[in-house]
């Protein structure tokens, strides 16, 4: 049932000053213009000067005590978000070889654990690795990868106890699991002695199943820049440096073919790509390019028995489908078109079977997923798999079998919860296997979702996702209106269904996500309009989006929030600069504020891999477009939003000094008495807590805040 409004105001009772920061000139010069940083002092990459950790305290006490009168809010708005997850929950078993695979949490459990059984149902079902007995020692836990070696006797499990992403492998010799055919407790000698440090935290075994490879951080850019090969049995010492990449614009991974016939070395920069390749067979052997390199050609390759099926931008802006014998990949001459390109549709990944290919593809903004049969007597046939919503979010599951006759693929809309289908791709046929449950009295027959296109002051169209409570929205500018956005590394955030916005809904909110320029909604050129020289159309396409809602209706014009994180935060940034008077209430986090000296920073983790994005300031034009829109550069005394900002003191994308130094000069900046408010997790990252229930605290607290703002 909807839930009326008034609630606890605020403001405090308590007279708590603000904390103001020191200012200690830094001066900077580029392309003969002049900065000065006066809050430069705040930076310290080993996280343990004592006066920034006082001052990260200090905030952290202040937005306490501004935020005490609604602490009973928070707590309310934590219990019903809690109150609809299912306490008691497992993940459908997925067959990969001669076993299936699940995951279980129960009860007040923070993590899932991880079973196999022989059967779907659940026979001689075995615990492999209790993941809430290796977090219960550690302030943060983050389970990177899980790997089974091909035999099924070993496994791998990567993990990160510190929030840096820099991960631990370990290996766990299941064979004793196997005999025990038990549930737990695991034994602890069936942990090897091996043990990998400051990883990526992926591996990928060889078929050999005692040679795996592993990506190795640099621990001062947090880049992985070199591959390892790790023989079991052997000390990390003695392992053999088999590849180094030495130009740091390149992000590194590790990856097997489909057929898992070869080994891969990936390398994306923002708009290029390069495999290397090494036969899975042949371990000890060199890896080499699977095609030479090209400049701004992005692609991805994946092999099925005798050919390799290539997703490519070669002549191609939207991407097509190519095909080509095992030893005629090197030479673009020799390949085949598959799926042709076009300019209406964006091709954006395969899925290989045996017999057929499951292709996903946006038109309009709209996912789908199209079904071609590559062997039999139907070859050549195609067809599209079916769903209920004209609006939705899909994806495919875990479809580890590519004998498999049968597909997995999630499903959700703004008003539909998590649901996994299994397709017949023969027939198309649909089976549900499990929906999300919503406990309480979640009936999606109370909720309607929209797609609107609104016209930005450029005259493009923006496709804008929108859901609300049918009982109380009215449709006449009454209503608050939270709007989020993200708008980068072509990154599409889909109308997703979750749980949590249910407890705004229900209070009358209206929703809504702004697929800005800078995603892939429609389109490379989408993304392509929204980075580098045109990054502003990022911000024009959000404030236009609010503008109009309020003009049609969907929100009232001063209960308007907004909420963004990581390069969303460097949308609110930019926008509380350029439309401070739209928005009532704005929720920051982990925002990435500080863009010209940052990518000035070739020190700063993901800094060098991120030009292509952003741009590189080195370069006069560049730097003068970051310039133009960088937040922290871009604060002028005036009125300011209501500003609720988080971050986690470990984070290894957007470091913590940047709103921390963001914070301080807004707050020497702003002409008003709105709330500034700045929350450091001192143990978190990018991610922001572990576990499920604690990271349901975030949520409550940015929820809590806008509601109370609405009562004052």
């Amino acid at each position: 049932m909807p839930i009326s409004l008034p609630t606890p105001s605020l403001k405090s009772e308590k007279i708590i000053a603000a904390p103001i920061a020191k200012k200690i000139p830094h001066n900077m010069e580029m392309h003969d213009h002049h900065r000065v940083d006066n809050y430069y002092w705040m930076r310290d990459d080993q996280r343990s000067d004592k006066e920034i950790l006082a001052h990260l305290n200090d905030e952290n006490n202040y937005a306490d005590a501004k935020l005490a009168g609604q602490k009973p809010l928070q707590e309310l708005l934590f219990e019903e978000l809690k109150a609809r997850i299912v306490k008691d929950d497992n993940t459908v078993p997925a067959k990969d070889g001669k076993y299936w695979y699940h995951s279980e949490i129960t009860g007040e459990q923070e993590y899932s654990n991880y079973y196999r059984a022989t059967s779907f149902t659940g026979d001689h079902k075995t615990l492999l690795l209790d993941v809430n007995d290796r977090a219960k020692d550690h302030d943060f836990y983050d389970l990177g990868d899980l790997s089974i070696s091909s035999n099924d006797e070993l496994m791998s499990i990567s993990e990160d106890t510190d929030s840096r992403r820099i991960y631990t492998i370990n290996f766990k010799d299941l064979s004793q699991l196997n005999s025990q055919l038990s549930t737990g407790p695991e034994p602890k000698d069936a942990y090897l002695s091996d043990v990998l440090l400051e990883t990526e935290g992926q591996i990928v075994w060889a078929n050999d199943n005692k040679t795996v490879f592993y990506v190795k951080k640099d621990l001062e850019t947090l880049l992985g820049t070199q591959v390892y090969r790790h023989k079991l049995g052997t000390p990390q010492a003695d392992d053999v440096l088999v590849y180094e990449e030495d130009d740091h614009s390149f992000y590194m991974s590790l990856d097997k073919s489909r057929d898992e016939s070869q080994i891969y070395i990936c390398l994306h920069a923002t708009e290029s790509t390069h495999y290397l390749a090494l036969s899975a067979e042949k371990p000890d052997g060199e890896f080499v390019e699977l095609l030479p390199y090209q400049e701004e050609h992005e692609y991805h390759a994946d092999k099925m028995g005798e050919y390799f099926y290539i997703v490519t931008n070669y002549q191609a802006k939207n991407f097509r489908l190519m095909k080509v014998a095992v030893d005629k990949i090197d030479d673009i001459s020799n390949w085949q078109e598959v799926i042709p390109h076009r300019k209406a549709v964006l091709l954006e990944g395969i899925e290989l079977f045996h017999n057929f290919i499951v292709v996903t593809e946006r038109e309009h903004g709209q996912i789908r997923f199209i079904v071609h049969t590559t062997q039999g007597e139907n070859a050549g046939h195609q067809y599209p798999l079916s769903f209920d919503d004209p609006c939705y979010f899909a994806c495919l599951g875990d479809n580890p079998e590519p004998k498999s006759t049968t597909a997995r693929l999630y499903y959700s809309s703004l008003t539909t919860p998590g649901t996994l289908f299994e397709f017949d791709l023969a027939t198309g046929e649909r089976k549900l296997l499990k929906q999300q449950k919503v406990l309480g009295d979640f009936n999606k027959e109370d909720y309607q979702s929209e797609r609107l296109f609104i016209t930005a002051r450029d005259g493009v169209e923006v496709p804008v996702s929108i859901v609300y409570r049918n009982d109380t929205f009215k449709k006449d500018g009454t209503n608050p209106l939270l709007q989020y956005g993200y708008g980068a590394y072509g990154i599409t955030i889909d109308p997703d269904f979750s749980s949590q916005t249910l407890s705004l809904l229900d209070r009358g909110f209206v929703y809504v996500i702004a697929h800005i320029r800078g995603s892939e909604m429609l389109g490379r050129e989408w993304y392509e309009t929204g980075k580098k020289a045109h990054k502003q159309n990022t911000f024009n396409d959000f404030i236009d989006v609010t503008k109009a809602l309020v003009t049609l209706g969907y929100g009232a014009k001063d209960k308007i929030f907004a909420s963004g994180g990581s390069a969303g935060g460097l949308l609110m940034g930019a926008v509380v600069n350029q439309a401070p008077e739209l928005y009532l209430g704005i929720g920051a986090h982990v925002p990435f504020l500080d863009v010209l000296t940052t990518m000035l920073d070739e020190t700063i983790p993901l800094t060098t891999n991120e030009y292509d994005e952003w741009g590189n300031p080195n370069e006069a034009e560049a730097y003068k477009d970051i310039l133009a829109y960088s937040p922290i550069d871009n604060i002028s005394a005036q009125q300011y939003p209501n500003i609720l900002v988080t971050t986690g003191l470990h984070d290894s994308q957007v470091q913590y000094f940047e709103p921390m130094k963001w914070v301080a000069k807004i707050r020497e900046f702003k002409t008003d008495d709105n709330l500034l408010l700045f929350k450091t997790d001192m143990d978190a990252g990018h991610g922001g807590a572990s576990g499920r229930f604690k990271s349901l605290r975030e949520k409550a607290l940015e929820m809590s805040f806008f509601i109370s703002l609405l009562a004052d």
